[in-house]
């Protein structure tokens, strides 16, 4: 009787739990850190998006692309040029602002990053912010680059894709759970854009090895993923309905490759044609097949920039196309290319303006669900 008594006597047990071991929602946390966490490499579409507009801007405000058939007035080249100015500049500060951003990320929040490098669609958006870099490197305003300065930031941007290459490509070929074949997806051509991209830059600033060098890494693997892609069609099966915005990047891969050629060859050869139709093709196929993009619709996400970029890609290569052409058609094709591409890009910054909280908030769906995953294999296998 005694003991009941000195234990009724005895407060009660009180359970303490240390709040930084709890499961806390974004919304509970502390500026920036939701940021932090939710920006991943995926958010870098909307860079590119930018990049490439102000590359199409800056082409369709040079006169030398005009063909004579279209015989617009001089007085209407002042006006595209000032709007080339301010697209680029904005594209520099969101890019500037996203790459500290995800800087911070991989101080703080390493583990998601290294989530990121190990999902078979994360990893080939790590490829898009130095893809972004090139870009602007490559549309800058005349006169603010210098010429040594340019050939010091290629080297800058160029170098961790060819590490990315030797990762993810070296994968590709020795890694039983990381074969092509099983992990494709038409996220993989990002890793080839990044090639391409980079080659056309390099041959540019002058530098025509190392942009045949990289123009055969990015073509040769082209190739395999294309014929990989469309053997298998595993981005349908792998990819959810909410993603399939990027079978659009189908288009931007042919495009950037005629691009480069054309850089690199000094004209819009027939190998640039090729491609370039090519890339015709498979929009043709995608833009008759609207029911497939249906789903995609119902809510919106950052997956919907993937329409943008691969479609200034093509609206790009149709100026270099009707610069070599010089007819009526395709100075028209060029035209309304040019003209899908804005309008596409406008709606874009207009939903994400509307939607920004949502935005930064929700989800990237399958690939912020894969990114989860692979954190958490990586927490457990430290436990281990």
């Amino acid at each position: 009787m005694a003991d009941r008594e000195a234990q009724a006597r005895q407060p009660p047990i009180q359970v303490v739990v240390d709040s930084s071991i709890q499961n806390v929602d974004d919304r509970d946390l502390i500026w920036p850190e939701p940021i932090l966490m939710r920006l991943h490499a995926g958010y870098f579409r909307i860079t590119l998006s930018f990049g490439t507009q102000a590359f199409l801007w800056k082409i369709l405000s040079e006169p030398a692309v005009e063909s004579e058939s279209l015989a617009l007035p001089e007085r209407l080249h002042g006006l595209p040029y000032a709007t080339f100015i301010l697209l680029w500049s904005l594209a520099l500060l969101i890019l500037a602002v996203f790459s500290l951003i995800y800087v911070l990320r991989c101080v703080f929040h390493f583990d998601l990053v290294r989530a990121e490098f190990t999902n078979h669609v994360g990893a080939n958006y790590l490829y898009a912010q130095w893809i972004s870099w090139l870009l602007l490197l490559e549309s800058a305003p005349s006169g603010i680059p210098r010429a040594d300065l340019c050939h010091g930031l290629w080297w800058v941007f160029a170098i961790p894709i060819v590490i990315l290459d030797i990762k993810v490509y070296g994968q590709w070929f020795t890694t039983e759970r990381r074969f092509l074949s099983i992990v494709a997806n038409p996220t993989s051509q990002i890793s080839v854009v990044g090639n391409l991209v980079g080659a056309r830059t390099a041959a540019l600033v002058g530098w025509r090895e190392c942009a045949v060098c990289m123009f055969s890494l990015g073509i040769v693997h082209y190739l395999v993923v294309f014929v990989t892609l469309y053997q298998r069609s595993s981005g349908r099966d792998r990819l959810p309905a909410m993603l399939r915005p990027v079978f659009f990047l189908f288009i931007a891969t042919p495009s950037t490759a005629s691009l480069s050629w054309s850089a690199i060859a000094g004209s819009f050869d027939a190998g640039c044609k090729m491609l370039f139709f090519l890339s015709l093709f498979l929009f043709a196929s995608l833009a008759t097949r609207p029911a497939l993009f249906k789903r995609s619709f119902k809510r919106f996400s950052i997956v919907w920039w993937a329409y943008s970029f691969p479609l200034t890609f093509l609206a790009l290569a149709s100026a270099e196309y009707a610069h070599a052409m010089k007819d009526q058609l395709a100075s028209v094709l060029m035209l309304a290319l040019s003209a899908l591409s804005i309008l596409v890009f406008l709606a874009l910054m207009l939903f994400s303006t509307v939607n920004t909280a949502k935005l930064f908030h929700e989800k990237d769906l399958f690939f912020a669900a894969e990114t989860d995953k692979g954190t958490k294999r990586a927490r457990n296998q430290e436990k281990h």
